[in-house]
């Protein structure tokens, strides 16, 4: 259960900033994290929240102070639930003139995981075909509208008609409710049967083959989470013919060496774009700090499209 509690304002170590925090994001790993079945890494927050906006209060050292008074979001390691956290000067990024804040706590966990599993990972190009699954999804919705923006053909697959035309209203190209139709068939029809070149993958499990199947002769499936199951049965043989790869990441228990090149490279390639205001998230509800039990369970609902915000200041 989630329930408001009072503890001591954390206090900002070497290499670590203090922020007052306006909004917090809300993820599918904090659902998990509530449930037990995703414990924070050694060192990091017992609290949930791995995404945050806010105004930088104070310091560790001389490397946070330049950014005391600026408005930032941040990718957290945990804590983010709280009117006070504690983040990383590399893993944050200023929020430019004309981005609200409740937006902009909205963009950090997915922005990062969209960019380092599509463009990274999955080393997408412009006029490639990206296949997404949960199309309304945070994460879904992100890619979208980020692919887009990079010049990629969209297609996503949503659990029902309303959900698709909402994934087209944000840019997707094709919408498949994967319960009427099969979206293997639907794929090999939407590319004249030649394949998508990359899938992004949050179910796994049964889906593992039906993804490759989808996939083009040099396709590449990148999974970020498994929601059908952590394990799958693949035809390696096909997999060799068409020389497909399979990669994944998870990104909360990456260093923060890592995050800090990624947010570096996304500053420099996407943050642009959001700052002329071309790049903004899907926003679903904003909810009190007090009721997160409450935005907890619309995320587990599966009724949302877009992000899941706490308002915290």
């Amino acid at each position: 259960m989630l329930k408001l509690v009072e503890q001591p304002v954390p206090s900002p170590g070497p290499g670590e900033v203090l922020v007052k925090v306006a909004y917090a994001g809300v993820n599918r790993p904090d659902c998990l994290q509530r449930a037990g079945l995703y414990p924070p890494p050694p060192g990091a927050s017992e609290l949930p929240g791995l995404e945050i906006s806010g105004t930088v209060v104070g310091a560790g050292d001389s490397i946070g102070a330049d950014w005391i008074g600026r408005r930032v979001c941040a990718l957290v390691n945990g804590g983010g639930y709280a009117q006070y956290c504690l983040a990383r000067p590399g893993s944050f990024l200023p929020v430019p003139e004309g981005l609200p804040m409740e937006q902009a706590a909205a963009m950090p966990e997915t922005l990062f995981t969209v960019w380092h599993n599509v463009f990274q990972r999955g080393l997408a190009r412009d006029d490639e075909t990206l296949l997404v699954h949960g199309g309304t999804s945070g994460i879904g919705s992100m890619a979208i509208k980020l692919a887009k923006l990079f010049g990629l053909t969209v297609i996503v697959t949503c659990g029902s008609d309303e959900k698709c035309a909402a994934a087209r209203s944000m840019g997707a190209d094709y919408a498949i409710n994967y319960k009427e139709s099969d979206f293997v068939e639907e794929v090999r029809s939407i590319t004249n049967k030649a394949g998508c070149q990359i899938v992004l993958d949050m179910v796994a499990g049964d889906y593992t083959q039906r993804n490759l199947d989808c996939l083009a002769a040099e396709g590449r499936l990148v999974t970020i989470a498994v929601l059908g199951g952590a394990k799958a049965e693949i035809n390696m043989a096909k997999l060799m013919m068409r020389r497909q790869t399979i990669t994944g990441s998870t990104l909360r228990a990456r260093s923060d060496t890592f995050k800090q090149l990624l947010a570096a490279e996304i500053e420099r390639e996407v943050w642009p774009l959001v700052a002329q205001g071309l790049l903004r998230p899907q926003m679903d509800e904003i909810f009190p700090l007090a009721e997160a039990a409450e935005a907890h369970r619309r995320m587990e609902a599966g009724d949302h499209v877009g992000k899941i915000v706490l308002a915290v200041d």
